[in-house]
């Protein structure tokens, strides 16, 4: 059985921790854990007849006085980039963390999520903002992990693209 790394990356409190919940447990909790260090989990998923292990890499979340260790990395067969749609800062920081990313890891699949989508009235992203990420040739897909929606869809694509790269 083949077994993949996948890294959460983004800002703190982007939910990162929630959307691994969401997809490994089908849980949401409005409880708010902060990540200390790494937290790893496993879902097993089917892709192109082949069964795949996801070794989920949940990162600590980024802020002004912690950065992201680049070592926990190492190994990882893509990673996906979490943004806050409530918090513009958020998608700042993953351009940051994309550049950062791609210098430790070379250029492998990554997927921009943009979650919260069950808070659109709340949203600090707008569509031009977007539009501007997905001409970057970024693919970038809508979440929400306290809803669900999306969830498996990204997981499921990135190890498409993992499998295809």
């Amino acid at each position: 059985m083949l077994q993949k790394k996948i890294c959460m990356v983004g800002a703190f409190a982007t939910g990162k921790t929630s959307l691994v919940a969401r997809l490994v447990n089908s849980i949401f909790s409005e409880k708010y854990h902060t990540t200390v260090g790494v937290k790893i989990d496993k879902k097993t998923i089917n892709i192109q007849e082949q069964t795949i292990n996801l070794i989920l890499w949940d990162l600590y979340g980024e802020d002004e006085f912690q950065k992201v260790r680049m070592s926990y990395l190492r190994g990882a067969s893509g990673y996906l980039l979490v943004v806050d749609g409530t918090r513009k800062n958020t998608l700042d920081k993953a351009f940051d963390l994309q550049t950062r990313v791609e210098d430790t890891l070379g250029k492998v699949p990554f997927i921009m999520m943009l979650n919260k989508w069950d808070m659109i009235d709340e949203w600090d992203i707008d569509s031009v903002e977007i539009d501007a990420v997905k001409q970057k040739g970024w693919t970038v897909m809508k979440t929400s992990a306290k809803t669900g929606l999306g969830v498996a869809e990204v997981f499921q694509t990135l190890a498409e693209k993992i499998m295809d790269a």
